[in-house]
């Protein structure tokens, strides 16, 4: 049975932790159906959001940055005109904006220009979810690469990514057109996912992270996962190293590597704790202030 989207995003509304201020951005580009079905779920759950993204799908640029050009030759989907400036919005909505650059580009629009016109100081960054796992490998990723500008500029920042087994770069449009395709299912139950691991992540006090550093979240394929109170969120480590020494959790104090998790049997989502300078594993006392932060919401595999 299909989880129920509307309950969930009442039930996350009531909290009153998660009014908070919020940036989106991606690497995939403004108009791709993932990102649009986030921003319709963090502000139906009652987070200030404004969304800021490249104009085209970038994917795979890390953290490269260029002024945005001037002129935009190209927009994703068709979704501007030609020769349109180089930061834009949605005419029906003008928190939906993009940026004629990088992702990291977008990012520092994102918190520098536009959070200061509709909010003020954004409290948290929002990257993805990316159309593709980020594993092991996170110095190519755009999304990682967002979120690491968000992390420099003192805004804790959280990356995700979903299995492309279940998302594809199409035009948001299908969200509407195509309600039942596996890739519109995909961006629904990947947005209510985030919601609920917002819901965790910001019950406590602040900070919600410590500074220089950005989680990664990789959601599994929705095959076999169609509810989202069936995900585990796993605390993990970005790469496999035998020889760490990890936070103890779990009556071990080896975290697994984010892929393992993934690819475990079950649905499974990984929680990586990172250095958004070296976008490398960080040691265990940071780690530890993300599991007790999270506390009973993470699971063991």
């Amino acid at each position: 049975m299909i989880f129920p989207l509307t309950a969930l995003s009442a039930v996350v509304l009531a909290s009153s932790a998660l009014a908070e201020r919020i940036v989106l951005a991606n690497d995939d580009g403004w108009a791709v159906a993932m990102i649009r079905a986030q921003y319709e779920e963090l502000s139906e759950a009652g987070h200030n959001v404004v969304l800021s993204c490249p104009a085209i799908n970038l994917s795979g640029t890390g953290s490269s940055s260029f002024p945005p050009i001037r002129t935009l030759y190209e927009c994703q989907f068709q979704t501007c005109p030609v020769f349109s400036p180089a930061e834009g919005f949605n005419a029906s909505d003008p928190r939906i904006n993009y940026v004629n650059s990088f992702p990291v580009d977008a990012a520092r629009y994102g918190i520098r220009t536009l959070a200061p016109k509709f909010f003020g100081q954004p409290d948290l960054f929002v990257s993805g979810p990316n159309v593709g796992n980020n594993l092991a490998w996170l110095k190519t990723s755009g999304t990682i690469g967002a979120a690491c500008e968000a992390s420099r500029n003192g805004i804790p920042s959280i990356a995700i990514s979903g299995s492309k087994d279940s998302l594809a770069q199409v035009s948001y449009t299908t969200l509407g057109s195509e309600p039942l395709s596996k890739n519109t299912l995909g961006a629904r139950i990947y947005a209510a996912l985030t919601i609920r691991f917002l819901d965790a992540l910001l019950a406590g006090a602040k900070p919600i992270l410590l500074p220089k550093v950005s989680l990664n979240i990789n959601f599994p394929s929705i095959d076999g996962c169609l509810d989202v109170f069936d995900y585990k969120f796993v605390l993990s480590r970005v790469k496999e190293d035998a020889s760490s020494v990890d936070v103890e959790t779990c009556g071990r104090t080896s975290l697994p590597a984010e892929a393992d998790v993934v690819a475990h049997r079950g649905c499974f989502a990984s929680v990586s704790v990172f250095d958004a300078t070296t976008k490398g594993d960080v040691d265990a006392s940071t780690q530890k202030f993300v599991l007790d932060r999270l506390g009973g919401f993470l699971s063991c595999l």
